[in-house]
C-alpha cells in the first residue's frame, strides 16, 4: 500500500506509543472471529483511504475480475466492482478450441491509491503481461485498463516521495523494477535490479516454496517487505524485511509462523490500531481471509497475540457473508438496473449472445451455442462462492427447452466437481447426479420425473475441512429426495480456486436448447436429506 494512507500522526505513534494488542471484547458474542471471511478470498490486497477500506482479491479463469470489496471496520465486506469485464479475448479465457485457463487467468493482485487515482494491478500467465487498471471512482469506475510484458510475477506497485514508481516481484530472488510515470512499462535506463538475494534465508535452509507474495510499504521513512515462504515439512510462514532506503541493504525475519496464516501485508485503522490481512489453506471452501492484531517493537511489526493468530478480535461482529459476498437472486430486475448483481461470475469468459434475464423476465435463460463433452469445457456457468462453515445453494429450472443429450442444473464446480441436474433422453426427463471425484465425470444416479420443472439442491459441509456435499432434488420445492452419492470435495492445484455454486446448460449432441433458472438461492445452513433414510 501506498505509504501516503498513513497520516503524520500515525507514525508518531508507530514506534514507541502503540499499545500491545488488546485482548478480544469482554463478550465474545459480540467481537469479529477468524476467519473474517470464511470463503475463497485468496492473495488478498487492501488499502485505507480515509475510514474506508477497499480490497482486491485473486480472479483466476473467472469474469468479471479482480473484485473489489469494501468495508468500514475491516470485518463486515461488500463487493462494489471490478477492475476489469474480461481479461483478454483468446482462446483459453473463451473455453474454445479445446483450450482453458483452468489454474490460470490472473493471480495475485496489488491495490493503491495515489493522487486522487485508485490502481489496480495484476498478472496473468495467459496472457504473459502485467495488467494495470486505473480509476478515480473505485466504486463507479469507469476503469482504464492498460497492459505491458513482461509478467511480473506477485509484484507490489509502490510509490515512492519522489515521485518514482516502481514494481518489486519474483520468488526467492526478489527485483526492484522502476515504471514509467504513467505506469505503461518498465522505464527504460531506469532501475531495475535484485534487491533481496534468497529472500527465503531467514526461514532456514529446508525450503519448499521461496519466498513469493511480496507486498512493499512504507512506514516512518522505513520500508517493509512482506513475503511468504513455505518451508519443506511445515506450513506457510510470513516474513518481513526492512530497509533505510527502497534499494537496500534488506534485514529481514521470520513474523508469523501459525496455523499457515501467511501472504499479505499491513493496514491501519484510523484509530491507530494496526492489523496484518493475510490468508490461510482451508480445504476445498478454498484459501480464507485472517486478521492479524500487530504492534510495533524496535522498529519491527510483531505479529500476533504470543506468536498466534487469534480465535478472537477486538473488533465488530460479522454480520455474516449474505449478502455482500454472496447472494440469492430471483432474476427480477428493475428497470435501469445491472443485468447481474455483483456477487456473479462467470466460469472464463462467457458467450453474451447465449445467456439473459430479460428474454423471460424473472428467469435466467442458458442456450446452448455449441456441443460439449462435460461441464468443465462448457460456456456460459454462472457462479458464485460457497461459503463455510456451511453452506446450501438451491435453484428451480425449467427444462421444457432443453434437447435430447442436453443438461442443466446446479454444480459445485472445481476440478473434481459434482452436479444435480436435469437432462432429456428420447423425450424423457431424468434428474441426474454427476461426479467427477475421481477426475473423470461419471453419473452415479438417474431418476426419471413426471415434470419438466425440477428444484435442485447442493449441500456443502465444510466444517473441520470435512469438504463434503450432497445433492438432492424436488418437484414441488418443499419434499426433498436425495440423489446420488456424497461427493468428497478436494480443492485441486489444477483449478486453484475454492468450490463455487454454478448454473449451467451445455448440450452433448444438438446446440440451440435452453434451460430457464427461476432463482438461486444460497443459505449458510444446510438440510438435504440424508441418503441412508432414504
Amino acid at each position: 500500500m501506498s505509504h501516503r494512507l498513513f497520516s503524520p500522526a500515525v507514525f508518531a505513534l508507530v514506534f514507541g506509543c502503540l499499545s500491545a494488542p488488546r485482548a478480544p471484547a469482554e463478550h465474545p458474542d459480540t467481537s469479529a472471529r477468524n476467519p473474517i471471511i470464511h470463503a475463497d478470498v485468496p492473495d488478498l490486497a487492501m488499502i485505507r483511504v480515509g475510514d474506508t477500506y477497499y480490497m482486491s482479491s485473486t480472479t483466476m479463469h473467472m469474469s468479471p475480475g479482480l473484485p473489489i470489496m469494501k468495508s468500514k471496520d475491516l470485518v463486515n465486506w461488500t463487493l462494489v466492482s471490478y477492475a476489469y469485464d474480461t481479461l483478454d479475448d483468446v482462446d483459453a479465457l473463451n473455453l474454445n478450441n479445446g483450450k482453458s485457463a483452468y489454474g490460470g487467468g490472473s493471480w495475485a493482485s496489488s491495490i493503491r491509491y495515489h493522487d486522487g487515482t485508485y490502481v489496480v494491478t495484476t498478472f496473468a500467465q495467459t496472457t504473459g503481461k502485467t495488467h494495470v487498471y486505473t480509476t478515480p471512482d473505485i466504486e463507479k469506475g469507469p476503469w482504464k485498463a492498460t497492459s505491458f510484458r513482461p509478467m511480473l510475477h506477485d509484484h507490489s506497485l509502490f510509490f515512492d516521495d519522489d515521485g518514482r514508481v516502481y514494481m518489486l516481484y519474483g520468488g526467492g530472488d526478489l527485483r526492484l523494477v522502476e515504471l514509467n510515470p504513467d505506469l505503461s512499462g518498465l522505464k527504460q535506463g531506469g532501475f531495475n535490479q535484485v534487491v533481496v538475494t534468497n529472500a527465503s534465508a531467514v526461514a532456514g535452509a529446508a525450503i519448499g516454496l521461496p519466498a513469493e507474495g511480496s507486498q512493499l510499504l512504507k512506514v516512518n521513512n522505513t520500508y517493509y517487505l512482506f513475503n511468504i515462504v513455505w518451508p519443506r515439512g511445515g506450513m506457510r510462514t510470513v516474513l518481513v524485511h526492512r530497509a533505510n532506503t527502497i534499494a537496500g541493504p534488506y534485514v529481514g525475519r521470520v513474523a508469523l509462523q501459525d496455523k499457515g496464516v501467511a501472504q499479505g501485508s499491513l493496514v491501519d485503522t484510523p484509530g491507530g490500531d494496526w492489523f496484518a490481512y493475510l490468508f490461510r489453506d482451508f480445504g476445498a471452501v478454498g484459501r480464507i481471509p485472517y486478521l492479524v492484531p500487530v504492534q510495533w517493537k524496535d522498529g519491527w511489526p510483531v505479529f500476533g497475540i504470543d506468536g498466534e493468530a487469534p480465535d478472537r478480535l477486538d473488533l465488530p461482529l460479522s454480520r455474516g457473508l449474505i449478502p455482500g459476498i454472496v447472494a440469492s437472486d430471483e432474476f427480477d430486475r428493475a428497470a435501469g438496473a445491472p443485468a447481474l448483481p455483483l456477487v456473479w461470475q462467470w466460469n472464463h469468459n462467457p458467450d453474451n449472445t447465449l445467456w439473459s434475464v430479460s428474454q423471460r423476465p424473472g428467469f435466467l435463460r442458458l442456450t446452448t451455442g455449441r456441443t460439449d463433452a462435460h461441464l468443465l469445457a462448457a460456456r456460459n456457468t454462472l457462479t458464485q462462492r460457497t461459503i463455510g462453515p456451511v453452506c446450501s445453494g438451491m435453484t428451480s429450472v425449467d427444462a421444457r427447452n432443453i434437447k435430447d443429450g442436453d443438461y442443466a442444473g446446479l454444480a459445485l464446480l472445481q476440478r473434481r466437481y459434482g452436479f444435480v441436474g436435469v437432462t432429456s433422453e428420447a423425450g424423457a426427463t431424468c434428474v441426474v447426479m454427476v461426479s467427477a471425484q475421481s477426475n473423470a465425470p461419471v453419473e452415479i444416479e438417474r431418476v426419471a420425473v413426471p415434470s419438466q420443472t425440477v428444484f435442485l439442491k447442493a449441500d456443502c459441509d465444510f466444517q473441520n475441512r470435512t469438504d463434503t456435499a450432497r445433492f438432492c432434488y424436488s418437484l414441488d420445492g418443499t419434499s426433498w429426495t436425495a440423489i446420488g452419492n456424497e461427493l468428497k470435495m478436494s480443492y485441486t492445484i489444477p483449478h486453484f480456486m475454492g468450490y463455487r455454486f454454478g448454473l449451467f446448460c451445455y448440450a452433448t449432441k444438438t446446440p440451440g436448447g435452453f434451460a430457464d433458472f427461476d432463482f438461486f438461492r444460497i443459505s449458510d445452513k444446510r438440510d438435504s436429506p440424508d441418503r441412508a433414510s432414504q
